[in-house]
């Protein structure tokens, strides 16, 4: 008897495992930047932080199943106002970051000549791009080569499509495929490493989006979800991200 007493006793007095302080879901080309953030935020705070990368269009799904997070941040803005219209975002706590600007990136040597968003479309290159109803990329490449009237004849030469912007540099690293359209910011471990090379496209042919953040409603912990908001969108956060080849926002 007195065993099952000191036995309860030192169960009782075992803590409960405590899940992170904070949950963040992020679009997966953002991991470069978030991760420095991630890990310098919880050193100032001494709290832990859990982050979920994956396509914007993977975790905008998952709150729509009511898998909560406390902070929200996709990589295009339209995830963001969509999840605004549903109800699932904070009033008043969505900050724009910074610009993600799309590029096309090309393997070492450009094997493919890709000098142009045409040159896409040529039945000679084999080329990869996002899948629309996963990624942001995916997304915006489809609305850039709309405006360029590209789309139909590109989407002819895509070899094989990706779920998230990562993945499609992956291809491009590895020679599968001749060409891709991702973010710039994206081809900066790749380009530094000698395995790619960026073709910009033209600012009056481009669609550039900014990578918004927000609080959501379903956070158990939006004081702290907050502070986290604010200090990824702070100057010294701004620095990180800007060494990861993102552009400030200015507007």
């Amino acid at each position: 008897m007195r065993f099952l007493y000191v036995l309860i006793l030192s169960l009782l007095a075992i803590p409960a495992w405590a899940g992170p302080d904070l949950t963040i879901y992020a679009g997966a080309g953002l991991m470069k930047p978030m991760e420095i953030l991630r890990a310098d935020f919880e050193k100032e705070q001494g709290v832990t932080i859990k982050v979920h990368y994956g396509g914007s269009g993977e975790i905008f799904g998952m709150l729509g199943m009511g898998r909560c997070c406390d902070v929200f941040i996709p990589g295009a803005e339209k995830y963001t106002n969509d999840a605004k219209k549903n109800g699932w975002i904070k009033p008043g706590t969505d900050r724009k970051i910074v610009k993600h600007i799309p590029v096309i990136v090309v393997p070492k040597g450009n094997p493919g000549n890709i000098k142009t968003l045409a040159d896409l479309g040529r039945s000679d290159v084999k080329i990869t791009l996002g899948d629309p109803k996963a990624c942001a990329i995916g997304k915006i490449s489809k609305k850039l080569l709309e405006k360029n009237k590209l789309y139909d004849q590109v989407k002819k030469q895509v070899a094989v499509s990706g779920p998230t912007v990562n993945q499609l540099l992956i291809y491009v690293a590895m020679n599968r495929v001749q060409a891709a359209i991702i973010w710039e910011d994206v081809v900066a471990w790749a380009e530094d490493k000698g395995k790619v090379e960026v073709i910009r496209i033209p600012e009056q042919d481009n669609v550039i989006k900014t990578v918004p953040s927000s609080v959501t409603n379903c956070s158990k912990n939006q004081v702290l979800a907050q502070k986290f908001n604010d200090y990824i969108a702070s100057d010294k956060a701004i620095e990180v991200w800007e060494k990861w080849g993102f552009k400030r926002c200015t507007d």
